[in-house]
C-alpha cells in the first residue's frame, strides 16, 4: 500500500470521514463545549472524552448500593466482590496479554512502585537503571526515590539516554549501546512505551530482548501507549508494565490503572512483594487468617478491594474497545495522524518565519497518534489563542503544542479545522 495522498480541502476531509468504517463511534462520546460551542478536542493523550454509556453504568451501581447496601457485593447485577474480573478480558486483549497476566487496580505511579518492590532488586554490583531522558516527571521521581530507598545515589544509579546534540529524538542504537556498556551493573531497563513529550514510540520487543541478554529486567510505563498503539506484552516477553486508564482509555479523571506481570513471574511466590487481602488466595480470603498467600498471576499484586464506581466507568469504555479492536483503531489512527502531519507541514511552508516543525518521528511505526509541534517563533500565546478559537490542545515549555487525534472520536474534519484555525491565527 503506497502512502495516502492528502488534500488540504474540507471536501477531502469530509470524504475521508464518509468512508471511515469507525465514524459512528464518534456519536458515542460527549464533546465539551465550555459553554459556547462544540470544540475540536485533541487532548486524548491527557484526558479522554466521556463515553455516553458511562452515566448509566455508574447510576446502576449507585442504585444497587442504595438497594442492597453491603449485600451488593454478592447480589448486585455485577457482583462487586468480583467486579474487577469483568475488566480483565478486554484489558488483556488491548495490551496483548494472557488474562492471568493483567489486573486493574490502584493508580499508575502507585502500581509502578509496587512492581519495583518485586522487580528492582539491586545488589552492590547490579543496581543501575536505564531510562529515557525527559521521561514523565512522576516516573523520574519514582526512579530517584526508589534508588535512594535502596541506598544508592540517583545520579549514579540512573542512566538517562538522551537525544544526540542538535537532535530531538532518542536513537534506538544509543539505548542498545547504553545497555551493552552497563551490562554488568544493570538491574533494570525502564522506559515510557511512548514518550509523553515527543510522542516517540520505543521498540519494546527489541529493548526487552537487549535487557534480557545482559541479565536485566525490562519494565514499561504504558500511560501513553495503552489504547493508542498495538501492544503484544506477552509475546514481547516484557517482565512488567503499568498504565493509567484515563488518557486514550477514556475511563474518567484519575481513574484506576492496570498492571501486566509476565506469566513466568506470576507463579514465583518467592518474589518479594507488598501484600494486601485482595491479592491473597481467593479461596481463603474471607477466613481472615494470618499468613499472606498470594494469588497466581497479576492478581497476586492487588492490595485492596475494587473501587466500583470508577471501575463501572472504565467498563463502559473498555466495552467499546473490545467491540472495535486495536487493529481497526490503528489503521484509522495512522491515516488521521498522517493527515495532521501533512497539515502541519503545509503551515510550516506557508509561515516560514514562525519556525514550525514536528518533533515526533515521521515514521508511523515509531509513533502513536500524538504529534508534538515546535512553534519556535511563538510562545504560549499561540496555544492560548488556539484554545480560545475552539481547538483544545496542550502546551509544554518551551514552545511545544501536543495534539493527539484519537481514532475513536476524532475526525478528518477535526484535523482540517485545526489547519484552518491555525492559518488564521498565524496570519
Amino acid at each position: 500500500m503506497g502512502a495516502m495522498q492528502f488534500e488540504p480541502t474540507l471536501e477531502f476531509a469530509r470524504a475521508q470521514d464518509e468512508a471511515d468504517p469507525l465514524r459512528a463511534y464518534r456519536e458515542r462520546f460527549h464533546f465539551p463545549s465550555l459553554g459556547t460551542r462544540e470544540l475540536v478536542y485533541f487532548t486524548g493523550h491527557s484526558l479522554g472524552l466521556q463515553p455516553k454509556a458511562v452515566r448509566a453504568a455508574v447510576e446502576l451501581e449507585l442504585e444497587e448500593w442504595a438497594k442492597y447496601g453491603v449485600e451488593g457485593h454478592f447480589h448486585s447485577t455485577n457482583p462487586w466482590y468480583s467486579y474487577h474480573e469483568l475488566l480483565t478480558p478486554p484489558m488483556a486483549q488491548l495490551v496483548g496479554a494472557k488474562e492471568s497476566e493483567v489486573v486493574c487496580m490502584n493508580s499508575l505511579t502507585t502500581n509502578i512502585h509496587l512492581l519495583f518492590v518485586s522487580f528492582y532488586r539491586p545488589t552492590q554490583q547490579r543496581y543501575k537503571i536505564i531510562s529515557e531522558a525527559k521521561m514523565f516527571p512522576s516516573d523520574r521521581y519514582l526512579l530517584e526515590t526508589q534508588t535512594q530507598f535502596h541506598g544508592f545515589d540517583p545520579d549514579d544509579a540512573i542512566i538517562e539516554v538522551a537525544p544526540r546534540e542538535g537532535e530531538r529524538l532518542i536513537r534506538e542504537e544509543d539505548i542498545l549501546e547504553a545497555i551493552r556498556a552497563n551490562a554488568d551493573e544493570l538491574a533494570l531497563v525502564f522506559f515510557g512505551g511512548v514518550n509523553f513529550f515527543t510522542g516517540q514510540l520505543f521498540d519494546m520487543p527489541r529493548l526487552t530482548a537487549a535487557a534480557h541478554a545482559v541479565g536485566a529486567i525490562a519494565g514499561y510505563d504504558l500511560a501513553h501507549a495503552a489504547g493508542n498503539v498495538p501492544l503484544s506484552l506477552h509475546e514481547w516477553d516484557v517482565d512488567f508494565a503499568a498504565w493509567c486508564s484515563y488518557k486514550y482509555l477514556n475511563s474518567s479523571p484519575g481513574n484506576v490503572g492496570a498492571i501486566f506481570v509476565h506469566e513466568r513471574h506470576g507463579k514465583r511466590f518467592d518474589l518479594p512483594r507488598f501484600g494486601g487481602w485482595w491479592g491473597h488466595n481467593k479461596k481463603t480470603r474471607f477466613q481472615m487468617q494470618n499468613g499472606f498467600e498470594p494469588m497466581e498471576g497479576a492478581e497476586g499484586w492487588q492490595l485492596s478491594n475494587a473501587p466500583i464506581l470508577g471501575m463501572s466507568a472504565m467498563k463502559a469504555s473498555l466495552d467499546i474497545f473490545a467491540e472495535v479492536g486495536m487493529r481497526a483503531l490503528r489503521e484509522k489512527s495512522e491515516k488521521l495522524t498522517g493527515y495532521l502531519e501533512y497539515t502541519v507541514d503545509q503551515l510550516a511552508e506557508e509561515f516560514p518565519d514562525d519556525d514550525i516543525s514536528i518533533i515526533t518521528p515521521r515514521d508511523p511505526e515509531q509513533r502513536g497518534c500524538q504529534i508534538s509541534i515546535d512553534v519556535a517563533g511563538r510562545g504560549r500565546e499561540l496555544c492560548d489563542a488556539m484554545i480560545a478559537a475552539g481547538i483544545i490542545a496542550d502546551f509544554r515549555e518551551p514552545c511545544i503544542i501536543r495534539i493527539a487525534p484519537a481514532p475513536l472520536y476524532n475526525s478528518f474534519e477535526d484535523v482540517f479545522t485545526f489547519g484552518r484555525v491555525m492559518r488564521e491565527l498565524l496570519a
